[in-house]
């Protein structure tokens, strides 16, 4: 008998027919992958099985241990979610409420499934940020959403799903924003899980290697419909649809143009340290270095790389780059000829048209109160007001186009896109201004493989043309590999080591590197599904 039991299910927003007649089945301990490119109506789907949907209609059934939950009370559901059937959202920063620990969080589900004590609860809690890989869980359960990692936040979100040992665990994206070592220290655990407690697992992904290593089955999703399902396997060695073959061949290229030498830097750093003030109690505070005595040079035309674990001081190096940071920056910062290590913000405010960034999680940063439109031609608006209406409009919809977004989708808000979309919205945002330097905080970490390839292909080409230069951090080393004409590696907010890209990548020197090389490929560190 099928733990699940998906039977015809559509959903519609409104006259939108988002998902429609997909049916499947997950049997007890069993663990299915939906694949498909952004908007083909794997997270809806997903979401539909807990009836998480805001305003949706459904037709179709919904059998979970023979109960329809489509059928069921929203009090009824309420036992359900996060007991028996819990999600591993895509996108943790906005999952987590920003009000209350993290430990308080995971204690709360367990308070209120389990019914135990707030002691008992704090404890399983740090428990469980210790099984999913968080460094000094005790003090990490004492933290705030904002003041984790990306990496750590999306293990935080882990923990709080596996509280209950659910029956069924829908991961959408679980790995997304990790990088290479914790995704198979991530994989392992949930393989342990699911044996220990015949725990079923629904994976929604776009990382088709992950699948391949995880997935006992494989459905993949187009434009709302359920076009092909087979064991993985086969479905690997012989997919039957052409979309499906299409898939299975998108991966990142090199595509990277020579550089001189000879060029002058763009972007400069000497002796970069960067130190957060950790409250220790009431008055207490210690110092934490998060960078630690980083030089740099980036040149025109040219993509740094930078690599390394989560809290390895990536994005914290980028941010402090262009003075985006809360931390106490040392050290030296040159753009062109300004020292703006030394500039207050009012100075700074001319050069920020030349420097954009695109952020890692897409949904926190674009507002949700204004359009797309409103969202892409802000930076226009602000730094090129000799611009009339006609000319913004017109230079926001070329914007979209740029990314591969219909122009017609400025009048919508960021939360009627999926989140691969979302981040090609906050790529156009920061592309429209055609700045001199961009940086990328995980710009494909959550795009399906054919999107990540041209958006990969967008920024390469425009590279070309405008002449940008790139800081380009990601745990993905092949997204690195394709498009970094340089590579620094950091862990513990050192560089432990930097070069030419194809030289770090092929010959690394350092035991570390070769860490994240190793685990990089999936076949050699997780075993094969079933």
């Amino acid at each position: 008998m099928s733990l699940l039991d998906v039977r015809n299910l559509r959903v519609r927003f409104g006259e939108a027919t988002v998902v429609d007649d997909v049916s499947f089945s997950i049997a007890p301990g069993e663990k299915f992958a939906l694949v498909g490119e952004s908007g083909s109506g794997k997270t809806v789907t997903s979401l539909s099985l807990m009836r998480l949907n805001q305003d949706a209609a459904y037709e179709g059934s919904i059998l979970f241990e023979g109960q329809d939950i489509l059928r069921k009370s929203e009090q009824a559901m309420r036992a359900v979610r996060g007991n028996d059937i819990a999600m591993i959202f895509q996108e943790p920063m906005t999952a987590l409420n920003p009000l209350f620990t993290i430990g308080n969080q995971i204690a709360e589900v367990l308070m209120l499934h389990e019914g135990i004590n707030a002691r008992e609860a704090a404890k399983r809690a740090v428990d469980l940020l210790d099984k999913t890989g968080i460094p000094e869980p005790a003090r990490r359960a004492l933290a705030y959403p904002h003041q984790l990692s990306g990496g750590q936040r999306q293990r935080a979100m882990i923990a709080m799903a596996l509280a209950c040992k659910p029956k069924l665990l829908i991961a959408d994206e679980p790995t997304t924003a990790l990088d290479v070592t914790i995704q198979v220290q991530i994989l392992e655990l949930l393989n342990q899980l699911q044996r220990e407690e015949n725990m079923a697992v629904l994976m929604i992904t776009h990382d088709l290697n992950l699948v391949r290593h995880f997935a006992d089955r494989v459905g993949v999703m187009e434009s709302g419909r359920l076009i092909e399902t087979a064991s993985t396997a086969e479905l690997f060695a012989n997919p039957r649809e052409p979309y499906t073959r299409k898939l299975l061949a998108s991966h990142p290229q090199r595509m990277v143009a020579a550089v001189g030498d000879e060029v002058p830097p763009l972007l400069s750093a000497e002796k970069m340290r960067c130190t957060f003030m950790i409250k220790r109690g009431w008055f207490k505070q210690t110092p934490f270095v998060a960078v630690d005595n980083v030089d740099l040079r980036l040149r025109p035309h040219e993509t740094l790389g930078i690599v390394g674990e989560s809290g390895s001081g990536k994005s914290t190096l980028g941010m402090a780059l262009l003075r985006l940071s809360s931390a106490q920056v040392e050290g030296s910062i040159r753009f062109r000829d300004h020292a703006i290590s030394d500039m207050n913000s009012t100075a700074l405010r001319p050069l920020r048209s030349r420097m954009q960034v695109v952020f890692q999680d897409p949904f926190a940063s674009l507002s949700p109160r204004r359009t797309i439109e409103q969202i892409v031609g802000e930076g226009l608006a602000l730094h090129q007001p000799q611009l009339g209406r006609v000319q913004l409009r017109d230079a926001v919809a070329q914007g979209l186009h740029e990314v591969g977004l219909a122009p017609e989708m400025m009048s919508r808000y960021p939360h009627e896109f999926s989140g691969g979309q979302r981040q090609r919205i906050a790529v156009a945002r920061a592309l429209v201004l055609k700045p001199e330097l961009i940086l990328l905080d995980e710009p494909t970490s959550s795009l399906d493989v054919s999107v990540q390839k041209q958006v990969l292909q967008l920024l390469a080409e425009l590279q070309r043309k405008y002449g940008m230069a790139y800081l380009f951090i990601s745990h993905d080393l092949a997204v690195i590999r394709a498009m970094a004409h340089r590579v620094m590696v950091m862990k513990d907010g050192k560089v432990v080591e930097s070069g030419m890209t194809e030289d770090v990548l092929s010959n690394p020197t350092q035991p570390y590197t070769r860490r994240l090389l190793a685990a990089s490929t999936y076949s050699t560190e997780l075993a094969p599904a079933g």
